[in-house]
């Protein structure tokens, strides 16, 4: 019960702010100061229907280490992609024509701030942390990780494999980052760097979803294997290899913590304050 309490009532908040910043046409000012209000009105309906729920402080998303675990994220999302978009341009499937368009960069990056919160909250702080007190986190990762991918399915362009692909990089890979470190903030920051590098640095499709152009005025060309085709980067072979890399790194460093949880077994805390 407290599953559907929880994932309906953040949905909502979640669908209510995504709305109003669709809405807006991709205007730069407003676009940024919505999806930053939607952030954090999902932020707080999360912490409220947790305390609420749970009877427990939501210390996944605690204030108190916010800003050193967002940064964190932000550098792995960004090294993430940036070495994805450095083997794309190393077989030509990638080229930057000159500069794109601020507008658009500031336009992204506060659409990116509410989709990273949101879906952050929902999948991992709500759907992944209440299934792996039932099944563990072995099991909860790879469930939680199809049905996050396969959200994907309905996205222009997707298709299977780009549904696989997100499962995997993306998923998986987010999933551990929650696990590694107990917190909602790293995860978030990690999603949040991913998709602004891909749309508003480097101006590459976002799961096949259109928007302005980023800070780069780039292009890709060649086969989908290499460059995502039409869906974009994450649907590359690239993007797949680099999540399974990060998720590999974030789960040695869960279990060096002690943080993995078995099928059944004894609850663990449900965060810590070390990222």
């Amino acid at each position: 019960m407290r599953f559907l309490k929880q994932f309906l009532l953040v949905a909502a908040v979640s669908f209510v702010g995504a709305t109003g910043v669709q809405a807006l046409g991709w205007n730069a000012p407003l676009t940024l100061v919505t999806g930053v209000v939607a952030a954090a009105l999902a932020l707080a309906t999360y912490a409220w229907v947790v305390r609420k729920t749970e009877r427990r402080e939501p210390t996944e998303v605690s204030l108190k280490i916010a800003a050193g675990a967002l940064g964190r994220g932000v550098l792995v999302g960004l090294a993430m992609f940036g070495a994805v978009i450095l083997n794309i341009t190393f077989l030509g499937g990638y080229e930057v024509r000159g500069w794109g368009s601020v507008s658009g960069t500031i336009a992204i990056f506060g659409f990116m701030v509410a989709v990273a919160v949101t879906e952050e909250l929902m999948y991992r702080g709500i759907v992944f942390r209440i299934v792996e007190e039932h099944l563990g986190t072995w099991l909860s990762l790879v469930l939680s990780g199809l049905v996050f991918g396969f959200a994907h399915i309905f996205n222009p362009n997707a298709t299977v494999w780009s549904s696989l692909a997100i499962a995997i990089e993306a998923g998986l890979m987010l999933g551990a980052a929650y696990v590694a470190t107990r917190n909602l903030w790293v995860p978030i920051g990690v999603h949040f760097a991913w998709n602004f590098a891909q749309g508003g640095i480097f101006s590459t499709s976002v799961s096949g979803q259109d928007a302005p152009q980023g800070l780069l005025d780039g292009v890709t060309s060649g086969p989908a294997l290499v460059t995502g085709g039409a869906f974009g980067p994450e649907a590359s072979a690239y993007s797949v290899l680099a999540g399974l890399v990060v998720t590999a790194v974030f789960l040695w460093l869960a279990k060096r913590r002690g943080n993995i949880m078995p099928r059944r077994g004894r609850t663990a805390p449900a965060a810590t304050l070390a990222a």
